[in-house]
């Protein structure tokens, strides 16, 4: 059995230079509602202004904008398999994190608790906090 059948990976490219406070994230009704709850939690805990958005909201619809997506699988319980959160300023990313344990296999590692994840990716995308 190959180590790479089974890795999980996570990739973030960090957001620089941003002088808001002001973050809208594009509400993504196929993903758990738990999902944007703690995306906004770790926002605002960050020092930002967090307003949430319709799904069709277009990407330049606020100066910096966000969306997300997330996959859950089922292996002897649930755990989140994908999630990726990108950050646009005036319509162009600027920055994204992505977690994928879609590859996971047997390795256990994929069981993470979801909203620490979410937090984890967050502070790594959102290096700092909001400027002040």
């Amino acid at each position: 059995m190959s180590l790479s059948a089974c890795a999980i990976q996570q990739t973030v490219k960090p957001i620089e230079g941003l002088q808001t406070r002001d973050i809208c994230v594009i509400e993504n009704p196929t993903v758990r509602a738990g999902f944007l709850e703690s995306y906004k939690n770790t926002m605002q805990s960050k020092g930002y202004i967090v307003r949430q958005m319709p799904k069709d909201t277009p990407l330049t619809g606020c100066p910096v904008i966000s969306t997300y997506m997330a996959n859950w699988k089922w292996d002897l319980a649930m755990y989140m398999s994908f999630a990726q959160i990108r950050v646009y300023r005036d319509g162009y990313q600027a920055g994204e994190a992505n977690y994928d344990a879609r590859n996971g296999g047997g390795n256990p590692a994929k069981f993470i608790d979801a909203d620490k994840k979410i937090t984890e990716m967050v502070n790594q995308l959102f290096p700092g906090g909001a400027p002040r």
